[in-house]
């Protein structure tokens, strides 16, 4: 019964998994129904790189931009949500909503002049995409741990930094992990425009796609990239829902 259960709660997620892999690593078993949108005479499946390549230069870019991010993001939190720190709360609010006023193409301009070419520009905006959903959820599961939960701990005589690991950073901790989701998925479509400042990634097939006017690159590496997000979206729910009830 027990194994029923796990079976169609994971039962999604094995299904997307296994798209993503027959997309990714069967990618030239998928010519004939690929080649009504391409050109006459040009390719229905883009060669120049593999796509398991893209597919890990891709989540790469992500995984390091989203970790600086999440650390970054929930440090400021804890800080500005301490009474020493409240005054920084502003300031450090404008800084991390910084990345969402701009456009990530402006931001990959700006950052080319400084960084050249290449992965730095792409990591640069996406780390500054990820910062405002972790520092804003991070500062509301902080905001929403119970007064008197806290003045339980203080009462049973926890210092400040047991106080925190203990007692605010489990109950904190559903809301922190819907921030990283929501970061996570804001930058696995955003990365895809990274190709066009060289950097590696399904972007290059897209954008590849767009230029050629071949609809099946266009499709194939929006699929992959959709799959991606819906994949990573569905870990991360059944990660926020066990720490949630734990």
């Amino acid at each position: 019964m027990k194994f029923q259960q796990q079976l169609r709660n994971w039962g999604g997620s094995l299904v997307i998994l296994c798209l993503l892999l027959y997309l990714t690593l069967g990618a030239d078993s998928l010519e004939p129904l690929l080649r009504p949108l391409a050109p006459e005479n040009a390719p229905a499946i883009y060669a120049r790189n593999s796509f398991i390549d893209l597919v890990g230069w891709h989540l790469l870019l992500v995984l390091i931009a989203i970790s600086t991010a999440a650390v970054i993001a929930i440090l400021a939190a804890l800080f500005v949500s301490r009474p020493a720190g409240a005054d920084f709360l502003p300031l450090a609010r404008s800084l991390a909503n910084l990345g969402q006023t701009l456009p990530p193409v402006a931001v990959l301009a700006l950052a080319v002049p400084a960084v050249g070419f290449g992965s730095w520009p792409t990591l640069i905006a996406l780390f500054l995409y990820g910062l405002l959903p972790i520092f804003e959820n991070t500062l509301a599961g902080l905001g929403s741990v119970p007064t008197t939960v806290k003045d339980a701990a203080r009462g049973l005589g926890m210092s400040p930094l047991q106080r925190f690991w203990q007692v605010e950073l489990p109950l904190a901790l559903p809301l922190i992990i819907t921030g990283i989701r929501l970061s996570v998925i804001i930058s696995i479509g955003t990365a895809t425009i990274g190709s066009t400042v060289a950097a590696k990634g399904l972007g290059e097939v897209i954008i590849a796609g767009i230029l050629t006017d071949n609809l099946a690159f266009v499709l194939h590496g929006g699929l992959i990239v959709a799959l991606m997000a819906m994949l990573l979206d569905g870990l991360f729910v059944k990660l926020e829902r066990r720490f949630a009830t734990a």
